[in-house]
């Protein structure tokens, strides 16, 4: 089946997205485990995937933890330390198709203010042909709800898409609409799945 339009998730297929990691540098693994045994911090966040205010819906939080309140704050004043750092061979792919002429877009979990934040450190994100943000869209993969928005916003039938995203959730959702998939695992695999797919040369693909 032909490929019209090539669909990037964000986190941890274009930019690394590893709070714990960064947590466990900053304040220790001991320290890190005890907070996220108690706070369900990736539901605060994604609240603000959905389109709650990014620095608000932290503040909360840490007021109501205090016993680890300055911890919880650094997911704001430490985001973009947490969204790091870019994956330069997957950028270098992106780029790679949109030379090529290919429609590539992007469908990402993300908030509004913390996907503006990350255009400033990112130049890349701001050359899709388009980009579907669900804090903007107000619903997050895996719900239908935002493929069905993405499939209204593109002229493509679905499955002349492919949609490379690191969480099986969201490509299962993404496949049972008829949306052609990968589940991405590392650049390298989906250079591959590129180049078997027509839309890049080995060289272009960087391989």
């Amino acid at each position: 089946m032909t490929i019209d339009v090539v669909i990037f998730d964000i986190g941890n297929v274009l930019i690394e997205w590893q709070p714990e990691r960064h947590y466990d540098a900053t304040i220790g693994e001991e320290r890190r485990k005890e907070m996220f045994a108690a706070i369900d911090l990736h539901a605060m966040n994604d609240k603000i995937d959905t389109g709650a205010p990014f620095r608000q819906t932290i503040e909360r939080a840490a007021e109501e933890n205090p016993a680890f309140r300055d911890e919880i704050l650094m997911w704001y004043f430490d985001w973009i330390k947490m969204a790091a750092p870019a994956i330069p061979h997957s950028v270098a792919l992106l780029r790679a198709l949109r030379a090529k002429g290919v429609r590539v877009i992007a469908l990402s979990n993300f908030g509004i203010e913390s996907f503006e934040f990350a255009e400033t450190k990112y130049p890349f994100l701001i050359e899709f042909d388009k980009t579907y943000v669900s804090g903007r869209m107000g619903c997050v993969k895996p719900h239908s709800l935002i493929y069905e928005m993405l499939e209204a916003g593109e002229t493509a039938q679905p499955d002349r898409f492919l949609f490379a995203d690191d969480r099986q959730d969201n490509i299962d959702m993404a496949a049972s609409r008829g949306w052609q998939t990968h589940l991405f695992e590392g650049p390298k695999g989906w250079a591959k799945r590129l180049v078997r797919e027509g839309l890049l040369t080995v060289d272009e693909a960087g391989l």
